[in-house]
């Protein structure tokens, strides 16, 4: 994305002078589990930032899962409302976990005049080329993402055929009744009281 100044005009003494202002852009790193760290999404990105002489703030999300990602949607809010002027992400797949998903909300910020900034791919989404190379790569991600999907149901079918349980091993979290929460928690002290 190479354009990393805003550009206002001045006008003084009748003659218009060029100001240039530092882009606001907003640092997004997620992982997908409590084990794993975004500190080396961070430390790539910040870097960029202090490099670009963007003003930036870092957004992190760990355990995300497809349906559940607090700190990106609360972040898509304020790049809907214009509290910043870009988006910056180590790799097109930490921003979305599928193409659908990855396609409609680039296109919605380039369409509100927000940069995205994938760091890794290094794609100008305002170029057609940019959006061709942009398309290329979202359906390798979703690609591999259906692959990883296949051969984990694969396995836990074969599992199954061989008489063994699949998944994650019984760990600490099953020896102990899970707490109740949410809905039904609320149902039930309503019935209590």
């Amino acid at each position: 994305m190479g354009f990393i100044y805003k550009e206002t005009y001045q006008k003084h003494r009748g003659v218009l002078f060029k100001n240039k202002m530092n882009k606001k852009i907003a640092i997004y790193c997620r992982v997908s589990t409590r084990d794993q760290n975004p500190d080396n999404q961070k430390i790539i990105l910040v870097e960029r930032a202090k490099r670009e002489n963007w003003d930036y703030e870092v957004f992190e999300e760990k355990e995300s899962t497809r349906k559940t990602r607090p700190v990106k949607y609360k972040l898509m809010q304020m790049l809907r409302r214009k509290e910043y002027d870009g988006v910056c992400v180590l790799k097109l797949d930490r921003w979305a976990r599928s193409m659908l998903e990855l396609t409609n909300e680039i296109t919605e910020l380039y369409e509100k005049n927000i940069l995205f900034i994938s760091h890794r791919e290094n794609i100008d989404f305002s170029t057609s080329l940019g959006k061709l190379q942009f398309n290329i790569i979202a359906a390798f991600a979703q690609f591999e993402r259906d692959m990883i999907s296949e051969r984990t149901k694969d396995g836990l079918a074969r599992a199954a055929l061989e008489g063994r349980n699949g998944g994650r091993p019984k760990g600490s979290k099953d020896k102990k009744p899970r707490r109740k929460s949410g809905y039904y928690v609320r149902h039930m002290n309503t019935k209590k009281g």
